[in-house]
């Protein structure tokens, strides 16, 4: 088979980029196609020497720096790739790329990770933290958003085969698009997680301080909890509130971002790993997972995917300072295995996502009469 994957860009090596390295390992012969590549030398490794098709987004001023300003043109960018010659095509899409135009004779799988959550369910929060929800900059801004709308509901007809990285994403691909799909997690380098029996007696918060992750609220938990240890590791735009929330609270510490070696040992370390965002999935929550540690998390987005109730970890349903300390009692009321979560993490590895992928395009390949790409050698 000929195979092209396309990727929204490239910008960096994050959570999108992990998927497409894994890609590549279950089609190394694939070409790769990307609106855009910008990516660092000392990030390029994972392509393993490819070079990408790009497309006229590349090319236009100051792109390096605003190519996320020309969102409006992607639509236009991504139909422009001729894939006309290719027997399957995988999309990786957070926001464009699943908007690629293939032929009857081609297989289209895409792999969402969101539709495009600014444009649909999220838009008033992302219009008033940018400052955007108001005045002629407002305006225009919702009619760009209205455009990319109707767009994207559109061109979520086109893959053959929409796969979706949480249940949670599975809901919102039914809610804005009308389409099912099959729910396939991403997948989670579990190597660098080494599991530990052994706990400590402080709960761990590990994350970006961005609005949506609530550390606030995690902070405002454990201040009415003193006999409690919290260590909170990251750095962001809400370092203030976090600190405000916090107080003077002696049972609090504020780490700031931390080396991956120490972020690796304060999950270990941890009596249980608290999470309050509404994530799409949360990969996080699998690391510590792997460490052997149990969850304390909200119970609405990719965490209910994630953790097992009573097993694993704790789900609690309200999001708030109060759902967290209720959380963090029935917690404290069980007996909850290292084995058993790491045990669970083992579902999110790599190896698991490249055989599910692998299934999925085999069994869409002999629904359409066609060959089965060949899994690489070990």
């Amino acid at each position: 088979m000929k195979i092209a994957i396309v990727h929204e860009w490239l910008d960096g090596y994050a959570g999108s980029e992990r998927v497409l390295e894994q890609l590549f390992k279950v089609f190394p012969q694939a070409d790769l196609f990307a609106v855009c590549d910008f990516l660092p030398d000392h990030e390029r490794g994972f392509l393993g020497g490819r070079v990408p098709r790009t497309s006229f987004i590349q090319r236009l001023p100051r792109a390096r720096a605003w190519f996320r300003y020309y969102l409006g043109l992607m639509p236009i960018a991504v139909e422009q790739f001729d894939l006309s010659g290719y027997d399957l095509v995988l999309s990786s899409s957070h926001a464009v790329a699943k908007g690629v135009l293939t032929g009857p004779a081609t297989l289209h799988v895409s792999y969402v990770h969101s539709p495009m959550r600014y444009a649909w369910d999220l838009q008033h929060q992302y219009l008033r933290q940018s400052r955007m929800d108001r005045g002629v900059k407002g305006l225009l801004t919702r009619w760009l958003l209205a455009k990319m709308r109707a767009w994207d509901h559109a061109s979520a007809a086109r893959p053959d085969v929409i796969l979706a990285n949480s249940a949670w994403i599975a809901e919102r691909i039914r809610k804005a698009w009308r389409r099912e799909s099959l729910v396939v997690h991403p997948p989670v380098d579990l190597d660098g997680f080494p599991f530990q029996a052994g706990k400590g007696e402080a709960y761990v918060v590990a994350s970006r301080l961005v609005p949506y992750k609530r550390i606030d609220l995690i902070a405002e938990a454990f201040r009415a909890m003193p006999d409690r240890q919290l260590i909170i590791a990251g750095d962001g735009p809400e370092m203030a509130r976090v600190r405000a929330a916090a107080g003077d609270a002696p049972n609090i510490r504020i780490l700031g971002r931390v080396p991956q070696a120490d972020l690796v040992r304060l999950l270990a370390d941890a009596r249980a790993f608290v999470f309050a965002a509404e994530e799409d999935f949360g990969i996080g929550m699998v690391e510590a997972q792997a460490c052997g540690t149990p969850l304390i998390a909200f119970a609405r987005g990719g965490a209910a995917d994630i953790i097992q109730p009573d097993v694993t970890g704790v789900l609690f349903p309200e999001q708030s300072a109060a759902g967290i300390v209720d959380g963090v009692t029935r917690f404290e009321s069980l007996r909850i295995s290292p084995e058993a979560c790491r045990a669970n993490a083992e579902r999110f590895s790599q190896a698991a996502f490249r055989d599910r992928i692998l299934s999925v395009v085999r069994d869409a390949s002999l629904a359409r009469g066609m060959p089965m790409p060949r899994m690489p050698l070990p």
